[in-house]
């Protein structure tokens, strides 16, 4: 029993059937975990096309979204609607680096001179030139946006479909800004035409398997953050948060600056996911980072499973399978097997296809101790 529930900041009654189980053993997700390295990295380059190795470099750009979301929804019981602002800052911080970079020191981007022969590039532009200063603003930007409005929100105790209205409505302003923005973003077109990616030019295939290996790569790092999270202290009080949140503030513990830590650890992975989503895929549009992206990224994490570790990395991916596959051949009735999918989970699995597994456990055992109790009696 640990301390939190010793103070009754949580108890197992507050908690679902899956988190207590995975509380039972936590060294099986991290087994987990190194399983699913295992395939991403090792396994997968070497079994499929490079076709579906950038394919499947682009889903895990998307499952990094996801494990900041399943952190902050599933855990701490935010619905995070605006995810695609900071998927957006990431993207575009990326986007105007590997712009910059090919169009060579010093000139100016191709899409600024189709709209104006003489101009010049913008002042915002010109520190993504370096590597240094790209990578940090992919980390940085989203740790100061989420902050500003997670505390703005949070400290007023803004929260339930008012904080999921209020991070939408962002999503849907950002995308109408870049949108409106064509000489300085490119507008509904967005920014593509990269050819080099910090040095290392994208057409040729060994990089592009490297990209896809970063991807993999920071997928795990992220699984482990949040693998780490779920034990920790941290954890036990975010999801005490979730389930009680007077409780915890009457215990002493400030609900706001908890919700707020998870809020921005979600936003640093999103922009991160959105930061290797420009090289593999060799574009950014708006419609990448407004609403209905949003609302994708949160009906993978649903489908999988909010609440659990590998639950929304694996809805993620199987959502972007669909998106690629399926809409791609069937694009009018893929928006219905989405929306039939989400009802469908949301009635009858409203703790997504992970909580099978939970469920499937829990007969097993349940099983066990029926028969220890018959040979039990049968022996007395």
């Amino acid at each position: 029993m640990t301390e939190l529930t010793k103070t009754g900041l949580a108890s197992p009654q507050l908690a679902d059937p899956a988190t207590r189980s995975r509380s039972r053993s936590p060294w099986l997700s991290l087994i987990g975990i190194a399983v699913f390295a295992v395939v991403l990295l090792a396994v997968a380059p070497s079994v499929l096309s490079l076709h579906w190795i950038s394919n499947l470099g682009k889903y895990c750009a998307w499952a990094i979204v996801a494990v900041g979301i399943g952190l902050a929804w599933g855990r701490g019981g935010m619905l995070v609607m605006g995810q695609g602002v900071f998927f957006a800052l990431g993207a575009y911080s990326m986007a105007m680096h590997l712009t910059l970079e090919t169009a060579g020191p010093g000139a100016t981007p191709t899409f600024m001179i189709l709209y104006d022969p003489l101009a010049s590039v913008p002042a915002f532009w010109e520190p993504f030139r370096s590597e240094g200063f790209t990578i940090l603003a992919i980390v940085l930007l989203p740790v100061i946006v989420a902050g500003i409005l997670g505390f703005a929100l949070f400290k007023r105790r803004v929260k339930g479909a008012y904080f999921a209205i209020l991070t939408q409505a962002l999503a849907v302003a950002l995308a109408v800004l870049v949108s409106s923005t064509i000489r300085e973003t490119g507008g509904d077109t967005g920014l593509s035409g990269f050819k080099y990616f910090f040095g290392y030019v994208l057409n040729d295939d060994a990089n592009k398997i490297m990209v896809y290996l970063i991807t993999a790569a920071l997928l795990v790092v992220c699984m482990l953050v949040a693998w780490q999270l779920h034990r920790s202290r941290f954890g036990e009080l975010l999801l005490a948060t979730r389930d009680a949140e007077d409780r915890v503030r009457f215990l002493g513990y400030d609900p706001a600056n908890i919700k707020l830590v998870a809020f921005v650890i979600a936003a640093v992975m999103a922009s991160i996911g959105g930061a290797m989503f420009v090289p593999l895929v060799g574009i950014i549009t708006p419609q990448e980072i407004g609403a209905s992206a949003s609302i994708l990224f949160i009906a993978g994490v649903a489908l999988g499973g909010r609440a659990s570790l590998f639950g929304p990395v694996l809805g993620a991916m199987a959502i972007g399978w669909g998106q690629s596959s399926l809409a791609s051949s069937w694009p009018e009735g893929w928006i219905y097997i989405l929306g039939l999918l989400f009802i469908l989970v949301t009635l009858f699995l409203p703790n997504g296809l992970a909580s099978l597994v939970g469920r499937l456990v829990a007969a097993v055992r349940s099983k066990a101790d029926g028969r220890t109790k018959s040979e039990r009696s049968l022996a007395a």
